[in-house]
């Protein structure tokens, strides 16, 4: 099927029917346009209806087959997008402020230096990603989900420097989902990775982060009460102030982690196994 090979239509052939110029007449190209064998929209058709829309109008795309679009740096203008299918998109610099994309699959979307801020991302699924340019991985192209509404939203990606602060990230599931040939090599590595990303006052109930790798991201005054953190390498995390009541730390690597005016150690469980809990600031 082309939409699992992931394969587009040529952009544009030039042809000449056959039997159907005489010499001498002047040369009829075709123009194919660019599509996706899958989607039911165009890039064009969207921003023509985006462009269109009234002031504080939010149109809506509610249930489409958007897969491998071109969406690049398109203002959404808070539009719906739930149940939306946005497998292979490309969301490059998008605005999705406010957008509502609960339910959708983001599964392969290019969502480099994208504003996902305050938008809405319930129950949505974003597996394997691109998130950087480049090989070198600058935490400056990844995507913004602060103050977003990310409860139950299923991840696996490395989305290291993402800006969470503040995000409802309640029943989210960070752990290695997608079971794929070559699982846990240097190409295809198993863990999630989200390194260096800001979970200040956000709200992590029942998050699911085992196996991760969370090393020097804040979670300054965030509610993790009964999060998993089981295997997590939490090296250097900086947990000031966030309520860690009944977390799982088992076998979690806590080395040069604040736990400074962290509450619920009382509750937190596995402490007895993390790894270097002497390390740790608390």
């Amino acid at each position: 099927m082309l939409k699992a090979a992931g394969t587009f239509v040529l952009a544009a052939i030039l042809a000449t029917p056959a039997g159907a110029q005489k010499l001498g007449d002047p040369i009829e190209p075709f123009i194919f346009t660019l599509v996706t064998p899958e989607a039911d929209m165009t890039a064009r058709e969207i921003t023509e209806r985006l462009y269109k829309a009234k002031a504080g109008e939010r149109i809506d795309l509610s249930g489409r087959d958007l897969t491998y679009l071109d969406l690049a740096t398109i203002d959404f203008k808070g539009a719906s997008l739930a149940r939306t299918d946005l497998y292979g998109a490309d969301f490059t610099g998008a605005n999705l402020k406010g957008a509502d994309l609960s339910a959708t699959r983001l599964d392969r979307a290019v969502l480099i230096r994208a504003d996902l801020s305050g938008a809405n991302l319930a129950g949505a699924t974003i597996l394997r990603p691109t998130i950087y340019s480049d090989m070198n991985n600058h935490l400056a192209d990844a995507p913004r989900f602060s103050g977003a509404n990310l409860r139950g939203i299923k991840v696996q990606a490395e989305l290291s420097g993402a800006d969470f602060r503040g995000a409802d990230l309640t029943d989210a599931d960070f752990h290695p989902l997608e079971q794929r040939a070559g699982e846990g090599t240097l190409t295809t590595l198993r863990k999630n990775v989200v390194k260096s990303c800001d979970f200040s006052g956000a709200t992590l109930l029942r998050a699911n982060f085992s196996e991760s790798v969370l090393t020097f991201s804040r979670m300054t005054g965030a509610d993790l009460r009964d999060a998993n953190f089981a295997h997590a390498d939490l090296s250097k995390v900086d947990f000031q102030g966030a309520d860690l009541s009944g977390a799982d730390f088992t076998q979690a690597d806590l080395d040069g982690a604040n736990l400074v005016g962290a509450r619920g150690l009382d509750t937190a469980k596995g402490f007895d196994t993390a790894k270097n809990l002497d390390k740790a600031f608390r």
